[in-house]
């Protein structure tokens, strides 16, 4: 890509669309249209088709759709399929009626057979049932990477799949309804060391484990992957190669919260996945290598959430003083 190619970002109030806007920026890409809130409604065909016509990008990060936690897809499934299959049907026939010269699609490592080998490799794709925590959601991610095959087979697109591990950083949604597990766990466990709680409750036995990335690492996979990456019949699996158990990542983050009560992990409720871990060889052959620690990235993470709460208290002051 061309520092001033025309890049669209999909989805770029999300997690990993906020990221990759980040190190777009830090890299010198200079031509992002479509940047909130200037996004049109990925939900829209019309709109989608129309911004695609006049802005006319040439390489899209499709980032886009709603995700969430455990509990938001027990509570969501149909608002978190339907959003997904929307905003990526949209996008990827927009992309190629005008002209697109190369999309990225990135999937999630739910879309995974539950019960598949570990690490998983791109060939146990659609061998087997899905979680069924997620499978609504996992579902719409697989018809994300299969259009963009299709349209890679009829037509020649240059769309390519990745599929990335846990995401975590800045601009997170730390809510117990629609946070992953570290946004969740951070802010619970803050919460409970603000109120002097004697113990945090969480969710299953803590002994899944899960490959996590810092947000803003996966970012510089993706923009890798976009630059050196061609094979649209593969997804590609972007992972740090690390995994830990839930209670593993707990103990870790109430060292970086400084929470000094109990860990109390409930067994009742489900664990979803007992392992979820990507077989990462072919981007790291490749040459690509995450460069933030875990810890760091975890400190990174809670800074933000307590800028995000400072924020939030001031914005109240505010509202409460003009009322």
């Amino acid at each position: 890509m061309e520092k001033h190619a025309r890049i669209f970002v999909p989805g770029g109030d999300t997690l990993i669309g906020a990221a990759l806007r980040r190190r777009l920026a830090f890299q010198r890409f200079t031509g992002l249209v479509g940047t909130p809130p200037g996004e049109p409604d990925l939900c829209s065909a019309p709109e989608v088709d129309d911004f695609f016509r006049r802005a006319r990008p040439e390489y899209v990060f499709l980032a886009a759709g709603k995700s969430g936690g455990i509990r938001a897809n027990q509570l969501f499934p149909a608002d978190l399929m339907l959003d997904n299959l929307l905003s990526e049907c949209h996008v990827i026939d927009a992309a190629h009626r005008h002209g697109v010269k190369k999309l990225l699609y990135i999937a999630s490592s739910c879309s995974y057979p539950k019960h598949c080998p570990q690490p998983m490799r791109v060939e146990s794709l659609m061998t087997g049932p899905l979680e069924p925590t997620n499978d609504a959601y996992a579902t719409a991610k697989i018809a994300g990477i299969t259009l963009c095959q299709a349209y890679a087979r009829q037509h020649g697109a240059n769309f390519i799949s990745g599929i990335p591990a846990n995401a975590f950083g800045l601009e997170d949604d730390f809510s117990p309804e629609g946070g992953h597990v570290i946004p969740a766990l951070l802010a619970k466990i803050h919460k409970a060391k603000v109120e002097s709680l004697p113990s945090v409750p969480i969710w299953g036995t803590g002994a899944p484990r899960r490959e996590f990335i810092f947000a803003d690492d996966l970012a510089d996979a993706c923009l890798f992957v976009m630059q050196e990456y061609d094979d649209a019949a593969t997804p590609i699996n972007l992972g740090a190669g690390e995994d830990l158990s839930i209670r593993e990542t707990a103990e870790l983050i109430r060292e970086v919260v400084g929470y000094t009560g109990e860990l109390a992990f409930d067994s009742t409720k489900p664990d979803g996945m007992p392992l979820k871990s990507l077989d990462s060889s072919p981007l790291i052959r490749m040459g690509w290598r995450a460069q933030t620690s875990f810890a760091k990235a975890l400190l990174l993470t809670y800074e933000a959430f307590q800028n995000e709460l400072r924020k939030s208290t001031q914005e109240g002051i505010h509202v409460r003083a003009a009322v």
